[in-house]
């Protein structure tokens, strides 16, 4: 039997990073022809294609003397850390499976800690948008997770450590497609059941535990299907919630083997970063131009 061999898509390696960006000088050079194009109009002269990089500065200018600055509008603009590293902890971010804690970046860009960490979250703001809010449709499997939290000493006499201030998490994930969460504030009916109907299409088919705050979804418009997870059921038909459970155990080894801790602060985020990761799960070797092209082409 003849083997067919397949062709695996595989993300930017390091090797190909720096040959494409090899110092700033290159960064700003992409950055000005995302945004801009090669036959940009001037709006002072209104001539086409007469920019050229300043020696000194990390902009355009035209013959007639008008300045064009690449990276006014992004997470760049008046950051002080060369913008090679802004684009090296992007390629670290979209090339990993678990995320890239700060005390990395430190390592990785040599810089302070501080900077580190507002790299990093600026990162995972963009991240989010990039992937966006799109409403799910299909056969989507919904469940509620409670994720994050700190060890604190245990009140009231009991022994030893307990875990507290859990954000619960509601996650849809749509059969074949993309995963989305939302932060609540509770697990009652109003808060599960109205993330669903926000973020779900009517009419879909939706897949639950048997979490009483879900019983309410075939009157709101839904083909609810359940599995009984209290009496061992985690398959009935086609029925299961396996997808997006897959995904909570994916977020909760990376905080606990990656990042130790997230605070309910900045866990939207953190979800964000997971969510963009999974749905260009199939297709790694897009995930960085991405990022860096949404990046150069904010408004």
């Amino acid at each position: 039997m003849q083997r067919r061999d397949r062709a695996v898509s595989k993300p930017l390696t390091i090797v190909q990073f720096m040959e494409m960006f090899p110092d700033d000088d290159a960064c700003v050079d992409y950055l000005f022809k995302t945004r801009f194009g090669d036959d940009h109009e001037c709006p002072r002269c209104h001539e086409h294609g007469r920019w050229k990089k300043l020696a000194k500065l990390p902009a355009y200018t035209c013959k007639c003397g008008e300045h064009i600055h690449p990276m006014v509008g992004t997470p760049f603009y008046r950051s002080h850390t060369p913008l090679q590293k802004w684009f090296y902890a992007m390629y670290l971010f979209t090339t990993t499976r678990h995320g890239v804690p700060a005390k990395e970046l430190q390592r990785q860009l040599a810089v302070n800690y501080k900077t580190a960490w507002r790299i990093g979250h600026e990162i995972r703001k963009y991240l989010g948008i990039v992937d966006g809010d799109d409403q799910l449709s299909g056969h989507v499997e919904a469940d509620e997770a409670y994720i994050g939290g700190k060890m604190k000493r245990a009140k009231g006499g009991r022994k030893g450590k307990v875990l507290a201030n859990k954000v619960i998490v509601v996650g849809m994930a749509e059969r074949g497609g993309k995963v989305m969460t939302k932060i609540v504030p509770d697990a009652t009916t109003e808060s599960l059941e109205q993330t669903l109907v926000t973020n779900i299409e009517p009419g879909s088919r939706i897949t639950t535990d048997e979490h009483k705050s879900y019983r309410y979804l075939a009157q709101a418009g839904f083909k609810h299907g359940t599995v009984l997870h209290g009496r061992d059921e985690y398959v009935r038909g086609d029925d299961h919630t396996n997808t997006i459970e897959g995904f909570w155990s994916l977020i909760q080894r990376a905080i606990r083997g990656t990042h130790v801790h997230v605070s309910r602060q900045h866990m939207a985020k953190y979800l964000s970063e997971f969510e963009f990761r999974w749905n260009l799960r199939k297709s790694p070797e897009a995930m960085f131009p991405l990022l860096l092209r949404r990046l150069a082409t904010l408004p």
